[in-house]
């Protein structure tokens, strides 16, 4: 008997996994789009003769130079990228990455089944969670798809993946939710891990749940040489629908902001404070601003925020960012062993960075600029005209060029080289050594491992998490 129930179990558990997923194909494919980019760039002219200063030829060379130059336009030339995308509404509105689209010049939307190609605008963008919404204007309905709950995804579901991996056009792959809750990028992560096969080419294309309805937007591969081996990461619909509903509305996010410095609770801590748990997020400092209007003060412990229970730092900021501007919240935070209420009418987090950024531009005493450095096993050179050069790169591109790789760090073994980019430390852009200094003791003091990098190489990018501890 308890082998024929085993067997019936299996039965039902077997009938669970589809038998094919041309049905789902088929009703999903007229909303998946490529997307192709393109971006005017500036190119020399050609090899320099080289003329030792001070030569008798130096004022004749340069007259020769001017005199062919002279009247003709900087040369150009077109660098171009691909991606995909599908679309959200019959009239024309459209979801990618943000990395796809990032600085382009043009973006030509092209349609499955031979559907023709059109020209696409860019309505906002949003770099914390790599979404882009972009529009297309058409006099027909376009076929679109639903967004779907991420929440209700379990480990173990099946889903499918589609998009224009390496350049191949439309292309589908399958597999299950490996994980959840996944934090690669930074503070508004949630991630869907799946063994879909996801390529170059791949991001900014959806993954489907079974329903047809869309339940992340794939992103980044984990990958030591740059190609799919089962680790891909999809963005949660739950946080792609907050992003894409703000920047429909107002063509930017405006995500809450309570104004405070904080950190998770150490077992250490947790000791001294004579607390039970290390749950909560522990104010270290109240700048001006929101919370410290509503009485805040530095060493308060947060315990809940507009009734939900905070574990640490990263809840918090996740709560507070999908919070309302000019909301009002209730704050519980214990301080001296009491529990006290406070009200807190949230600022806009967009306002606050932005005013941080143009208080620290106007310091006369600027710290001194550090060109080379060697950091995690690397060592790093601050962006100049001639590593741009170098490298290919766009006059604009910014970032922290990797010079060499120290042959036993974690950083060789996670497959950085020469002369890639690094572009982000935990999800803020860098531009200095110093700035990178700051993220990895930013997450010591957290009470992070690691440190997440975005890594750039021929354009591409990777995620590489690297140990901060010392």
């Amino acid at each position: 008997m308890a082998a024929m129930v085993l067997a019936a179990t299996s039965l039902a558990h077997a009938q669970t996994r589809p038998a094919s997923f041309a049905d789902l194909a088929e009703k999903v494919s007229p909303s998946v789009v490529n997307i192709t980019t393109a971006t005017v760039v500036s190119q020399d002219t050609g090899p320099q003769p080289m003329v030792p200063e001070g030569s008798p030829f130096e004022d004749f060379f340069r007259d020769f130079l001017d005199r062919e130059g002279e009247g003709q336009p900087p040369r150009t030339r077109r660098s171009s990228a691909l991606g995909s995308g599908f679309v959200i509404s019959e009239d024309g509105y459209i979801v990618t990455n943000n990395h796809v689209i990032e600085g382009a010049d043009e973006i030509v939307i092209e349609f499955f089944g031979n559907r023709g190609e059109l020209d696409a605008t860019v309505i906002g963008t949003d770099p914390n969670t790599d979404i882009a919404l972009l529009k297309v204007e058409t006099d027909e309905p376009l076929p679109f798809v639903p967004f779907g709950d991420s929440e209700a995804i379990r480990v173990g579901d099946w889903v499918m993946a589609m998009g224009n991996p390496l350049g191949q056009g439309f292309s589908i792959s399958a597999g299950i939710i490996s994980a959840r809750g996944r934090e690669l990028q930074g503070t508004y992560d949630d991630f869907l891990q799946t063994d879909a096969a996801i390529n170059r080419g791949n991001s900014g294309g959806p993954l489907f749940n079974m329903d047809g309805q869309v339940i992340g937007v794939n992103t980044a591969i984990l990958s030591p040489n740059g190609g799919s081996i089962g680790i891909g990461f999809a963005m949660a619909s739950n946080v792609v629908t907050k992003v894409v509903d703000q920047l429909k509305e107002f063509g930017e996010t405006r995500r809450g902001w309570l104004g405070v410095r904080i950190q998770d609770v150490s077992d250490d801590v947790a000791e001294a404070m004579g607390l039970s748990s290390t749950n909560g997020a522990l104010v270290t400092d109240v700048p001006d601003g929101p919370a410290k209007d509503a009485g805040m003060e530095a060493g308060d412990l947060i315990l809940s925020f507009a009734g939900e229970e905070v574990a640490n730092t990263r809840e918090l900021v996740r709560i507070v960012g999908n919070s309302g501007v000019g909301e009002t919240v209730r704050v519980v935070v214990l301080r001296d062993g009491q529990t006290q209420t406070l009200k807190v009418v949230l600022g806009r987090r967009e306002e606050a960075l932005a005013n941080d950024e143009g208080g620290s531009s106007n310091d006369s005493t600027p710290a001194p600029e550090v060109q080379q450095q060697t950091i995690l096993g690397m060592t790093l050179s601050e962006m100049t005209d001639e590593l741009r050069e170098e490298l290919g790169l766009d006059a604009g591109a910014q970032g922290l060029v990797v010079t060499a790789v120290q042959a036993d760090s974690e950083a060789a073994a996670k497959g950085l080289i020469e002369g890639d980019v690094i572009t982000e430390a935990g999800q803020q852009q860098l531009t200095s050594i110093a700035q990178l200094e700051e993220r990895i003791a930013s997450a010591r003091d957290g009470g992070r491992q690691s440190l997440l990098l975005l890594v750039r190489r021929g354009g591409d990018p990777r995620f590489v998490a690297l140990p901060v501890t010392e």
